[in-house]
């Protein structure tokens, strides 16, 4: 058994990890933001200096995709913690949570026109969703039935499904795409041609076409009535790992593991543009389809800042005369400039445990080095930028203490873990923990004991309070985090 816990800030407006996924609502004109750092954070398109509205927090893990479904009210995400989450998107709480999978789920897709919604991931399993039926479950009626798509030999990384609803395609390291009819969950054909993980996949609204992006460095077009690839588009030096197309079908942007971001028109692949050039490897895009043609893409990469770049210069699509369907002929830009920044946060990239097992020391993404209490749960200081090596031997003490907790940055943030095979290892005197006893005596404290007093003594109320549905999720999460932060501080 385990225990784990974030030691963060009460609120983190910025994105502290790279961002997986993105949804953009036209019609509030808020973008979601699905972060490696286990949040999902609303923002408003329209605030250009403060956009945050809110995050929405119940995941664990990489929350590595997103959909927003019933017109933008209710939104659906699958994570690394093996879930998939129900939530209110207009009010930022999770309604429900769905634990069918076994491992990461690493895709979602969403048939608009029928509320369904799919999802796969490293079980290698697709399980599908009546979003309608997902958003009535409450405590007392917690009942769903799903279907599931069986076939796929590999973890799966890609999916999509027509607005129709009428197809399904995934794609895996496999190295194969996998065709359904999600109606009567019957296997349709294999399409073979990609040399590498599939790592997107998008579908025509009548389902007789797909594009699919590799880490093979290709894109390719499929005619699923011919059941064969009728077009590979070679326009990236390295992975394919984002698709986006106009509704026409006629004009696919593409990003990946070489920063840049293409559109190439499908039926002469002699006419691209290169759009722009991010900092890091491309991780989402997001059309924004307030406007035909459309205006502007949203992008997210591997740090923490998501950008939005214009196409208005697109429609003078230039010809590139030397082009010879590869990536060989060098394109200027189209934008050098973005249009808007979402910024993000920090994210700590290196520790160390000193040696009394209860300080670290971390640096982050900006150079700067901090110091952290494990048992307080809490940042004790920013020393900012300096050699990190030379502060842990100025900070190392003649002291023994054995492990009783390990660390883990996946998030970007210090996330502590408690196994129940040593957390009890560590005693030491309360002298040396800082504690002053009345009569003056020393006595020996176990320092995996007082934290999980402290995390768990306001465990009966939360508890309580999530079976009788008292109040909004969202109260349940503050009060949670609050009960933690005080009764940490009432112990220490």
């Amino acid at each position: 058994m385990q225990v784990s816990y974030v030691i963060r800030d009460e609120v983190e407006k910025y994105n502290r990890n790279g961002v997986n996924a993105l949804q953009l609502d036209p019609a509030l004109n808020r973008l979601f933001t699905a972060g490696r750092d286990s949040i999902i954070r609303i923002w408003s398109v329209n605030q250009h200096k403060d956009p945050y509205i809110a995050s929405m927090e119940h995941h664990t893990d990489w929350v590595n995709d997103i959909v927003l479904c019933c017109n933008g009210k209710t939104l659906i995400s699958a994570s690394s913690d093996t879930t998939v989450k129900v939530w209110n998107a207009h009010k930022g709480f999770c309604m429900s949570t769905l634990r069918t999978h076994k491992d990461y789920v690493k895709a979602l897709a969403y048939a608009k026109d029928k509320e369904l919604v799919a999802s796969a991931g490293l079980d290698r399993q697709i399980f599908l969703w009546d979003v309608n039926t997902l958003t009535a479950l409450t405590a007392s009626n917690n009942t769903v039935t799903t279907s599931s798509l069986s076939g796929n030999k590999d973890s799966i990384y890609s999916l999509a499904m027509n607005q129709m609803g009428t197809v399904i395609v995934s794609g895996s390291t496999e190295k194969v795409l996998r065709v359904w009819d999600p109606r009567t969950c019957a296997k349709l054909m294999k399409l073979k041609g990609h040399t590498d993980n599939v790592k997107s996949l998008l579908l025509n609204r009548d389902g007789t076409q797909c594009l699919s992006g590799s880490s093979d460095g290709t894109i390719r077009l499929w005619s699923l009535g011919q059941q064969r690839c009728i077009a590979t588009y070679r326009v990236h030096d390295e992975g394919v790992w984002a698709l986006q197309v106009n509704e026409a079908f006629t004009h696919v942007y593409s990003g990946g593991r070489d920063r840049k971001i293409y559109c190439t028109d499908l039926r002469s692949p002699d006419i691209r543009v290169l759009i722009c050039e991010e900092k890091a490897p491309v991780l989402k895009m997001e059309l924004d389809r307030s406007a035909d043609p459309h205006s502007a893409i949203w992008v997210s990469t591997t740090k923490s800042t998501v950008n939005k770049w214009s196409l208005k210069g697109i429609l003078n699509f230039r010809a590139s005369g030397d082009y010879d369907n590869d990536c060989s002929a060098p394109l200027t830009p189209l934008c050098t400039q973005t249009e808007q920044v979402i910024k993000g946060g920090a994210s700590i990239i290196q520790c160390h445990i000193l040696n009394d097992k209860r300080h670290i020391l971390t640096k982050d993404t900006n150079n700067n080095v901090a110091y952290w209490d494990v048992l307080k749960a809490c940042k004790v200081e920013d020393l900012g930028k300096m050699e990190f090596d030379e502060e842990i031997k100025k900070r190392f003490k003649t002291v023994y203490v054995p492990n009783w907790f390990s660390v883990d940055l996946k998030t970007g943030m210090l996330t502590i873990t408690l196994d129940e095979s040593d957390c009890f290892a560590a005693w030491v005197s309360a002298k040396d923990a800082g504690f002053t006893s009345p009569d003056g005596s020393d006595p020996k404290l176990n320092l995996g004991g007082l934290l999980l007093q402290a995390l768990l003594e306001y465990w009966p109320q939360t508890e309580s309070m999530l079976l009788n549905e008292t109040v909004p999720q969202w109260v349940i999460d503050i009060t949670v985090d609050v009960s933690v932060h005080q009764s940490l501080f009432k112990v220490l």
